[in-house]
């Protein structure tokens, strides 16, 4: 299993979390997503490496944007 934490801009409430949740888990090989609202942060769990960019587009699909992958 692999993890990679992103910044997301631009949340502001539950339903921003939401939308980011549901757009990064439709990327395949995605198999947990967390979002923590007050610190931006977004944890993405996959069965193994999965293309950032991929995430990117899924986040900016919502509606937000990604500072850097760390």
């Amino acid at each position: 299993m692999t993890t990679t934490t992103y910044t997301v801009t631009g949340m502001t409430c539950g339903h921003c979390v939401s939308s980011v949740t549901e757009e990064v888990s439709e990327v395949p090989g995605v198999t947990n997503v967390e979002v923590d609202l007050a610190t931006g942060l977004l944890t993405v769990d996959s069965e193994g490496r999965i293309d950032g960019s991929a995430i990117i587009a899924a986040v900016e699909e919502a509606g937000y944007g990604v500072v850097t992958p760390s």
